[in-house]
């Protein structure tokens, strides 16, 4: 078992140090192409999204105009779930895609589909993700982890369902790692599933699951319909990290690396933007909260996206670290290591040679 953990994380790492170093595209910072080689081979973008906060760079790029400054048009298409994203993005229905750190690296190293050739042209934002219990847990004692794991260990294995959003990705790392933190084996103590983000708190509310993991604001809703709280901050567990990426194929790039040029630079001021006042913020959460986006109530991402939180529980959070989009330049540099961090709990518990912490993870809603 240990030639092949080893094997796994040599091969993770390694594709990291791939996907980290393929996209330090030059010239990203020019004001706009200049007309003759400069000029975008590709004037129509389709980029991918899911529903969450994090998307917000892709919508003010949109809206605010700042893709026609760089001569493109980016048309924003909004998925029901990272599975799509990854289909999309494998057969060019989508040119790039706002997507999961650990999604592109699963597409890199050929877990539950074909290897493919990836490129991270940027990360999109660090921070904003979240750990959720159910009320029915409160009631039952269960609202830190002690008090979950005497829970748990008072059941049947598998009694209690948690879900995360996509086998690869890091809200399943953030669950793996936060349940094994307190002694709680998340591959044979619990039952986890994959549900799509914007389906968490219906699949809670109803009973499905007592926990999940996922980003804003699904988070901050749970506590507002009264069915959750918050138990954990993805930046508690490992602070600024990073989170989505801006991905693509490395052939698409190769193809069009005018229009990818383009892309990040149009994204990466639609960045500075949302962060260069509470202003600007503020205005962000009431463009996402719209039906085209994230089609939910702004109270639900105004004050997480400022940093505001509340536990659900009477604890206030103030002062927490945003979800952050561009507080310095070195925030949007594609990580090529570091998720070791995270991914090592998983080889330590066995997933490296049982495949439930990456290509598993349990049934689908």
């Amino acid at each position: 078992m240990g030639d092949k953990i080893s094997m796994t994380r040599r091969r993770f790492l390694q594709a990291g140090a791939a996907l980290g170093g393929a996209m330090l595209l030059p010239g990203l910072m020019q004001s706009a192409w200049a007309a003759g080689s400069d000029k975008p081979e590709q004037t129509t973008v389709r980029v991918g999204f899911i529903p969450l906060t994090d998307c917000a760079p892709l919508a003010i790029a949109s809206l605010k105009g700042f893709d026609k400054k760089y001569g493109i048009t980016l048309v924003p298409t909004k998925e029901a779930s990272w599975a799509a994203v990854r289909d999309k993005l494998i057969s060019g229905e989508l040119d790039a895609a706002h997507i999961l750190y650990g999604l592109l690296y699963g597409l890199e190293l050929g877990i539950a589909s074909k290897p493919q050739s990836m490129a991270n042209l940027m990360t999109l934002n660090r921070n904003g993700q979240a750990i959720t219990l159910s009320r029915d847990l409160q009631d039952k004692g269960a609202t830190d982890l002690p008090g979950l794991k005497r829970l748990i260990g008072q059941s049947a294995p598998g009694s209690y369902t948690f879900a995360h959003t996509f086998p690869t990705g890091t809200h399943a790392m953030w669950l793996y790692y936060w349940l094994a933190s307190g002694g709680i084996n998340p591959f044979d103590d619990v039952r986890t599933v994959v549900v799509p983000p914007p389906q968490m708190v219906m699949n809670m509310r109803i009973g499905n699951m007592v926990g999940f993991c996922v980003g804003e604001p699904w988070n901050a809703r749970a506590i507002n319909d009264r069915i959750g709280f918050t138990a954990a901050t993805s930046q508690e567990i490992w602070p600024d990290h990073p989170e989505k990426i801006l991905g693509t194929r490395s052939e698409w790039v190769e193809r069009n690396p005018n229009t990818a040029r383009a892309l990040v630079a149009a994204v990466m001021e639609a960045s500075r933007w949302i962060e260069a006042s509470p202003e600007n913020t503020r205005e962000t959460a009431r463009i996402l909260a719209k039906r085209a986006w994230l089609n939910t109530k702004e109270q639900y991402l105004t004050g997480r996206m400022l940093g505001e939180y509340n536990n659900g529980l009477g604890r206030s959070l103030a002062g927490r670290a945003p979800d952050s989009f561009l507080r310095s330049r070195r925030s949007q540099l594609p990580v090529a290591v570091g998720w070791h961090v995270v991914h090592d709990p998983v080889p330590t518990l066995g997933a490296a040679e049982s495949g439930a912490g990456l290509s598993g993870g349990g049934a689908a809603y």
